[in-house]
Parts: structure tokens; sequence; C-alpha cells
């Protein structure tokens, strides 16, 4: 009854249930103070206690452990996402709540792509259509780490082998059918920044982005165009051969010798 029950006991308990986890009594403080008191009931009551505090500790430092693996394994995964749309970086600023300000890179080399006919050969496919995205491709070197003049380079390697390994590409179910790209490259500066807030996006913004499409939509099937100012850093780093096409005109600029 509650005459029966002990002052101190009671007391002890009231501490274990406070909404504070601060304020709460350790367990090895709870096992002391348990002994200590004269409760006047067996002492397998006592170890009963002990051993269902033990349990309840390791019990509970394996759920707190497990949730700690899994917040780290979500974690990991939001990490590998992130840096698949920002530079690494540019990510580690925004998930220290940084700001990113917007960063003006003399001189990059930007790539664009095209697969030559693909809407005729989607046209032969028959996937279901979830998402209409395109085919197009833009890639740039030389940014968000300066690299000297080692980003054309790093393009035209890239480019040769893209055009090397259509050679042989064939599709499973259209092997007759071959596959050929567009690629067009500028080099030039470039201004870069983060655009919005829920889906944050790095963009690159200046008309080098718009003369490397250009040279991309200009240019022919299997061949990979660059714009004069592309050509000529190339000639100064060397290494590669070059054919002139001509004088082509374009809407970036009036005319431009495209190689």
């Amino acid at each position: 009854g509650d005459n029966e029950s002990n002052p101190a006991l009671l007391h002890l308990i009231r501490d274990c249930w406070t909404e504070r986890p601060s304020e709460r009594p350790s367990i090895d403080m709870v096992k002391s103070n348990l002994k200590s008191m004269d409760t006047n009931r067996n002492g397998n009551l006592m170890d009963y206690v002990f051993n269902m505090l033990e349990q309840y500790a390791s019990t509970l430092e394996g759920e707190v452990e497990e949730r700690t693996k899994q917040l780290a394994e979500e974690q990991k995964k939001s990490d590998i996402l992130l840096y698949r749309m920002l530079p690494r970086q540019v990510a580690e600023k925004l998930k220290l709540g940084k700001s990113v300000e917007p960063e003006t890179f003399e001189s990059v080399t930007v790539f664009f792509s095209d697969v030559v006919s693909f809407t005729t050969l989607a046209a032969k496919c028959n996937p279901m259509q979830v998402e209409t995205i395109g085919d197009g491709y833009l890639c740039v070197s030389g940014l968000p780490h300066r690299n000297g003049k080692q980003h054309i380079t790093e393009i035209c390697s890239m480019s040769l082998g893209f055009i090397d390994s259509l050679r042989s590409f064939r599709i499973p179910h259209l092997p007759q059918q071959g596959v050929n790209l567009r690629i067009g490259m500028h080099t030039g500066s470039v201004v870069t920044g983060v655009v919005g807030l829920t889906m944050p996006r790095y963009c690159l913004f200046g008309d080098t982005v718009n003369t490397a499409s250009r040279m991309e939509s200009n240019g022919k099937p299997g061949k990979i165009h660059l714009s004069a100012e592309a050509k000529q850093l190339l000639m100064e780093v060397g290494g590669f051969d070059v054919e002139s096409r001509g004088e082509v005109i374009i809407k970036v600029t009036v005319n431009n010798d495209i190689t």
C-alpha cells in the first residue's frame, strides 16, 4: 500500500521520469541508491530490478547506435546526390550555410554535343516515355578549379574519345544503325553562380557558352568543331592536328573560322 512505500524509492522514480534527460540519474547512481535502500524485499527483487535496468540500457544503446548508423547512411546518400548536382567545393559551402558568390573565370573551354537524328532513332524504339529531357550535353573544363591551359587539352581528348567509341558502338535492337555526334567547343571567359534555393543549380553565363552551342549546331556529324579562339589555344598547347573548315557565319559573332 501507499503507507508501505519507501519515500526514497518514490523520489528516485520521480527523478528517473523527469522531462529533462540531463536531470535524470545515471544507471550507476540508480543502482547505488537502490542498494542503499531498506526496501524489506527479497534480494531476488533487487536482482530483477538491476537486470531490467541493464537490459534497458543495453537495448537503448543498441537502438541509438542503429539509428545513428541509418542517419549516417542517409546523409551519405544525400551527399552523393548533392555532389552530382554541384561541384564539391560549392556543395560544401552550401552544406555549411554559406553563400556562393558569382565568380568569373577568364579562360575555360566549353563543350556541347548532340546526338544526330536522335528523334528518328527514338521513333524506332518503343520505350515508355517518362520524361523528355533531350540529347544535348554540356561540359566545361577550367572551373571551379582553374587549370591553366589544360582545359583545352582535356576537352579535346574527351571529344576524340567520344568519336572513337561511337565508331564501334551499335544499338542492340538496331545493329545496322550507327550513332553520330555533333561536337562543338569554344574557349573564353564565363561567370558562374548557383541559381535556386529549393533545387540549386550551378550555372554558366556569358557569350562563351552561346558560342560553344553555335559551334555544335553549325557542325557536321562525326566532326569536332573548334572556334578560332579554341584552335589558337590548342595550337599553343600542341599535340593535336586540326584542319580548317573555312569561314562560317553564326549568330553569336558575325564571322568565325571553324576548325
